[in-house]
């Protein structure tokens, strides 16, 4: 049946199971919107920066079985949405992202906006997909869906000339690839299996990847839960994925994210077993290529990643499993668990211990604003059993990662590479995606007015996350750096931030504001935050610059400008 290639695109989105998109309108694919508004099966939700509607659609991959999509025109669209590329591909998201590109005639002559993104986008994603033939339109989103879901996740780009959404063709939709998924080898499992047995220390490692198969199967958590139970196992949900193991359960051995508190970390340190399910391995994992040290690991060191591509890149295993982390979890489950794994329960006792006195809900009061601590602490009061939480980036974060009880169910979203500018859009896409249930969108002021202008489409759309601000009036993480690298010296003024009174730029959209300038009304703001049922909610903390994260303060006011 003939059709034009961009009703073709559309179907073939479609195809893929594909409800709502996001985007800043551009005029390189109008043609393309156009198609979309005919068909009126997928949601175009137009945003207002193409970094936000990037942002969503990452989001948006990290909550169901199938990677966002998102489309940018070409040129300064695509230039404003690699921010979002750049998060996606780091921290193994998958993304689709349809480019505007300009007419095929005009290709080479630095024509209005051109770009040449094989070469421009060549670090930031898994392909660049060039469609240039009518006939290769509904094969490049089949091939980009495979690819950016498949192995390591990651984003996908597919360059859409202008001139081609008009041209008619008789090829048919290419229809999604069944989910490719390796299982381990049975040698494989036997011997991870001899060595969880003989070891009396060993650390499991949960990551991304377990959050990626838990969108094809929920049980993946329950089936966690019971394998460390029965192997008598402490597990540590890795940087940013606090939400695949309760951290009030026994077996849970302490957040492995950045910079874990010299407590925790010189006890992983005893470990005599190391085994990564499903997490990459990153500087941020492995405090700076310490624990593990890279590349020769100071202990047995296993690693189980879809993509054996990236088993062995850094670090050098004493078992590489190129397969899905939740077959390993299966295929263990299936054998009989050590007799003497009970010889475990004292390590794991012993870590949870210290994980439980981190998380105690206490904190010291401060003189020049809030201690975000007491804010923290009251939304976790609130917080529903399928809640969505995200965080931009920023030292604030620290905070959500000590005072919050994540639990399965739960989910957690945020740039893992640490790119500011994610929470709001984020926010915005949780509640998109999971209408009528509570999402908490976390922020700094740095952070608020790099994206936070998104809590317009949020309004638009109906979405209505709370938004919590953590205002100290400066780029506080920089500011700890500063301080740690260059001891009593000023922080420079550059750190320093003007900002607007938040919660009346919130009520500006149309959304509740609402202002927090003590402890003594975090309270009764945060249960009038939680209130609001119908509408987005702005909750301005003027909170501490002394206290510069949940773990350490300055030592003298005065080393504040």
């Amino acid at each position: 049946m003939a059709r034009t290639v961009a009703r073709l695109l559309a179907e073939s989105l479609e195809a893929h199971d594909v409800d709502q998109v996001f985007c800043v309108p551009g005029e390189s694919y109008i043609g393309l919107t156009n198609a979309l508004a005919d068909m009126n099966s997928i949601r175009v939700v137009v945003c207002r920066h193409e970094g936000g509607a990037g942002f969503m659609a990452v989001a948006d991959g990290r909550m169901r079985p199938r990677a966002g999509v998102c489309m940018v025109s070409r040129g300064p669209g695509m230039s404003n949405a690699m921010v979002a590329m750049h998060s996606a591909f780091h921290d193994a998201t998958p993304l689709v992202m349809l480019v505007g590109q300009v007419e095929r005639k005009d290709y080479g002559r630095q024509a209005l906006q051109e770009q040449n993104y094989s070469k421009m986008l060549a670090d930031v994603t898994k392909a660049v997909i060039d469609v240039n033939e009518p006939e290769q339109a509904s094969e490049a989103i089949a091939r980009a869906f495979h690819l950016a879901e498949s192995g390591t996740p990651g984003p996908v780009a597919v360059i859409l000339p202008e001139d081609i959404f008009d041209e008619t063709t008789d090829a048919e939709i290419n229809l999604p690839r069944p989910r490719a998924m390796a299982g381990p080898r049975p040698e494989d499992l036997d011997r991870l299996a001899q060595m969880l047995a003989k070891s009396e220390r060993p650390l499991l490692l949960v990551g991304g990847e377990l959050v990626h198969d838990s969108l094809y199967d929920p049980a993946v958590t329950d089936d966690l839960k019971q394998l460390a139970e029965s192997w008598v196992l402490p597990v540590n949900p890795t940087h940013r994925r606090p939400q695949l193991f309760d951290a009030a359960h026994a077996n849970y051995g302490g957040y492995m994210g950045i910079r874990v508190p010299p407590a925790l970390i010189s006890e992983m340190k005893k470990a005599d077993l190391m085994v990564c399910l499903g997490e990459r391995m990153t500087d941020s994992v492995s405090q700076s290529y310490i624990f593990p040290a890279a590349p020769q690991p100071q202990l047995p060191f296993v690693h189980v990643w879809p993509d054996p591509n990236e088993i062995g890149r850094v670090w050098r295993p004493e078992l590489g499993m190129a397969c899905s982390p939740y077959e390993v979890i299966k295929g263990l489950l299936a054998r009989t668990p050590p007799a003497d794994g009970a010889k475990r329960r004292g390590w794991v006792d012993g870590l949870h211990a210290i994980h439980r006195k981190l998380l105690a809900k206490t904190w010291e009061p401060t003189t020049d604003g809030v201690n975000f601590a007491a804010v923290v602490c009251e939304v976790d009061k609130h917080l529903s059993d399928d809640a969505t939480v995200t965080s931009d980036a920023g030292n604030f974060g620290s905070y959500l990662h000590r005072y919050l009880t994540f639990r399965p169910g739960q989910l957690f979203l945020s740039s893992v590479v640490g790119a500011m500018g994610s929470g709001m859009p984020m926010g915005v896409a949780a509640s998109l995606r999971r209408p009528g249930k509570q999402v908490v969108a976390f922020m700094g002021d740095g952070g608020a007015l790099m994206a936070g202008n998104e809590i317009a489409t949020a309004f638009q759309y109906g979405a209505t996350p709370i938004i919590v601000i953590s205002d100290n009036s400066m780029y506080g993480t920089i500011g700890m750096h500063t301080h740690v690298r260059y001891p009593g010296r000023p922080i420079m003024n550059s750190n320093r931030l003007t900002n607007p009174d938040f919660a009346a730029w919130g009520r500006s959209f149309g959304a509740e504001g609402i202002t927090i300038e003590t402890e003594a009304e975090v309270g009764p703001a945060i249960a009038a935050a939680f209130a609001v049922k119908t509408k987005p909610v702005v909750v301005h903390c003027k909170t501490s610059a002394i206290q510069m994260s949940a773990w350490r303060r300055y030592d003298l006011a005065e080393t504040l400008p």
